[in-house]
């Protein structure tokens, strides 16, 4: 199965906290690119990692040629054209900057924006996005205001927490619910970012059954007495039964990817260790885990596994 993103980085600041450096990455066969990843350091406002730092906010670059991006022939070699950066604070202290990397070519259909009321504490809109293809998807996106509640945007930001829609056909569910059908998109995921600023942001991942963001998707909350991680919702395109078994399990703190994730604020990308995944379940072979902290506070985790 092929999936939207290509290449997952976390990128953490330095023991001095002045730069960022590697933390870890999913690359699968783009080995090259790893490689040009792996010893590559960002100085705030350097490179799309620093660039997320010094906004901070989400920041898209859909053009890697001629712009700040570092890794510019290494990312060429490797097909992949657009890069997205997801910082993550705690209140004004960066603690990690998620990067997703994703190529353009006809049998990839999605999308991945950036929400935000920058002229307006009433609604949303598109502050940035990536829409590979779908051009005419894009056009429409762009001239739509959300007000909180409505749409996926809206609902995050009425709950501050992640919102998992797996058909987003219909009108009465998602506001582009058509013209999403029409360009072929099944799945979106949103997700609230505490950036350092007083405005709001939300991501929002949208895919085609085809090629779906990840293989499967989770959202994880602590129970009512914040003991333990359970699984709120999980979805992917081949759902068994064994997958779900996994999903009922809960997580204490510090147990496994999931239970770092908690423990520390920092997201994660792990390899599927028996305490955090078995890979049998899906044919998964790794895991991204992102945090969601508002007012240094964890309140969920979302997690990708590949």
């Amino acid at each position: 199965m092929k999936t939207f993103i290509k290449v997952t980085e976390i990128w953490i600041p330095d023991k001095e906290r002045t730069q960022l450096e590697f933390g870890s990455g999913l690359y699968g066969a783009l080995t090259g690119f790893k490689s040009a990843s792996e010893q590559q350091h960002f100085a705030y406002n350097e490179g799309l990692p620093g660039k997320a730092w010094a906004q901070g906010c989400p920041v898209v670059l859909t053009e890697f040629e001629h712009s700040y991006f570092k890794r510019t022939v290494a990312a060429k070699q490797a097909g992949l054209t657009c890069g997205i950066a997801i910082p993550i604070f705690s209140g004004d202290f960066l603690l990690a900057v998620v990067m997703f990397l994703c190529g353009d070519d006809e049998e990839h259909a999605g999308a991945i924006e950036v929400w935000g009321n920058a002229n307006t504490t009433e609604s949303l809109g598109v502050m940035e996005g990536y829409y590979g293809t779908l051009h005419h998807f894009e056009t429409l996106s762009r001239q739509i205001n959300l007000a909180k509640g409505q749409g996926i945007p809206g609902q995050v930001w009425q709950s501050g927490m992640p919102v998992l829609i797996e058909d987003i056909g219909q009108p009465e569910q998602f506001v582009r619910g058509l013209d999403a059908r029409q360009a072929g998109i099944t799945t979106c995921l949103g997700i609230p970012v505490s950036g350092n600023t007083e405005q709001t942001f939300i991501m929002t991942f949208l895919s085609a059954k085809a090629t779906p963001i990840a293989k499967r998707i989770q959202i994880w909350i602590p129970d009512a007495q914040g003991k333990q991680l359970i699984c709120q919702q999980g979805y992917s395109k081949n759902n068994n039964d064994l997958a779900q078994l996994f999903e009922t399990i809960p997580v204490n703190k510090g147990d496994g990817a999931l239970g770092r994730v908690w423990l520390t604020g920092m997201p994660v990308i792990s390899g599927c260790h028996a305490s955090d995944y078995n890979p049998e379940l899906d044919n998964l072979s790794a895991m991204l885990a992102i945090p969601v902290i508002d007012n240094g506070r964890l309140k969920a985790i979302v997690s990708f596994l590949f």
